[in-house]
């Protein structure tokens, strides 16, 4: 008896198992719970990414649930994060994707930054599995993987853009850049946004590169003083920012500073707001607009601090995953990739439909940073 018991568990466990195989519906939990996984750095220098990220996405999720969940077909279904930090390392990244893959998720909601995702897109487009990127901004995050949106601005849209503006809305033609060399985030803001101002008639006087981790720019930053430049890009992420903008207010570099949407979460970072005044980077989302103010409010309640477009972001996906599990009628990963073309979400960073190439198509704001706080960026007041 004891042996036939045996035998029955073992029988029991496989099948089990084999439930949880690649393609489809990746979650062992009850068919009421829907399981979004999340991938993003909560320790490390992008953490201020990642926690943001997850800390938005929960923000929708106990949103949607006091609500009553998602009406999926007949039935409803509640929402659940599992959230995992991948360091903003790939190696890292790839083993929290293996424990989310093996404790049952039903989508993926990451990565938070770039490096990670490309590689993690390959696991997500061999399982199945519906992934979007909140904030993954480089091309190749989504690039041969029919499974993967973003919902962000890509990087050569962010440096053409920000080429447009500064060439064309505030009018300077000699530019100089400052870039991490080793990042696929800035090196792909670096490069469209060269090709644009070129292609607009202005002149990189000066292109200095860095390499992840360093923190003395002074060697760059001078050679930019003495480059005769009018403003100064600067495609990287807030941490870099903070020290780029104090030393070059060391060395009496006074150039204005322009970015990306990885400088959102600077203020937080510099000790000394005077030191990034009046920079102007792109950004979806703007805390101060009254649009926004339910979402920023029950931030602040939950977290005590102020969210930024990251936590737009990861809010914005999961109101993304819940209209394509609405529009599919299914929680089947398959499905709800099908309904991700066919559907149009009104997010609060924008109203967002997607691509079959997975690209989102919204549009971009500016953010200035002004008396120590960020604020719409107003072309009416420059000229004045």
């Amino acid at each position: 008896m004891k042996k036939f018991l045996a035998t029955i568990m073992a029988m029991a466990m496989v099948f089990s198992l084999a439930g949880c195989g690649s393609g489809g519906n990746q979650s062992s939990n009850d068919d009421d719970t829907f399981v979004i996984g999340g991938l993003g750095p909560i320790t490390g220098g992008a953490a201020s990414y990642g926690i943001s990220v997850k800390q938005g996405a929960e923000v929708a999720i106990n949103e949607i649930n006091e609500a009553g969940g998602v009406k999926v077909g007949d039935r409803t279904v509640k929402l659940a994060l599992n959230f995992k930090d991948d360091e903003n390392d790939t190696e890292t990244c790839i083993t929290a994707y293996n424990a989310l893959m093996d404790e049952g998720i039903d989508a993926l909601l990451g990565t938070v930054t770039s490096a990670p995702c490309i590689v993690i897109k390959d696991y997500t487009a061999q399982d199945g599995i519906l992934q979007i990127t909140p904030s993954g901004s480089a091309i190749d995050c989504i690039t041969d993987a029919d499974n993967v949106f973003r919902l962000c601005f890509t990087d050569p849209l962010q440096g053409k853009t920000m080429a447009d503006f500064a060439v064309n809305d505030l009018g300077h033609k000699n530019i100089a850049i400052i870039f991490n060399n080793s990042d696929e985030y800035s090196t792909g803001l670096k490069d469209a946004f060269v090709s644009e101002a070129e292609s607009l008639g202005a002149n990189i006087v000066s292109t200095q590169a860095f390499n992840e981790g360093d923190v003395d720019f002074t060697s760059q930053l001078t050679a930019i003083k003495n480059a005769n430049a009018e403003i100064l890009f600067v495609p990287v992420y807030y941490e870099a920012v903070s020290y780029i903008a104090q030393q070059a207010k060391d060395i009496g570099l006074n150039l204005p500073l322009i970015g990306g949407d990885g400088w959102d979460g600077v203020l937080k970072q510099v000790t000394d707001t005077s030191t990034v005044e009046g920079a102007i980077f792109l950004s979806p989302f703007l805390s101060t607009d009254p649009s926004v103010a339910n979402f920023v409010n029950a931030y602040e309640t939950a977290y005590k601090s102020t969210p930024d477009q990251f936590a737009a972001d990861g809010y914005d996906v999961v109101y993304v995953m819940k209209a394509a599990m609405e529009k599919a009628g299914s929680t089947e990963s398959a499905d709800m990739i099908k309904a991700m073309t066919e559907i149009e979400v009104d997010g609060i960073t924008g109203k967002v439909k997607f691509t079959a190439d997975g690209e989102p198509e919204k549009d971009a704001k500016f953010v200035q940073i002004k008396d120590g706080q960020y604020v719409a960026y107003d072309k009416n007041a420059q000229a004045e």
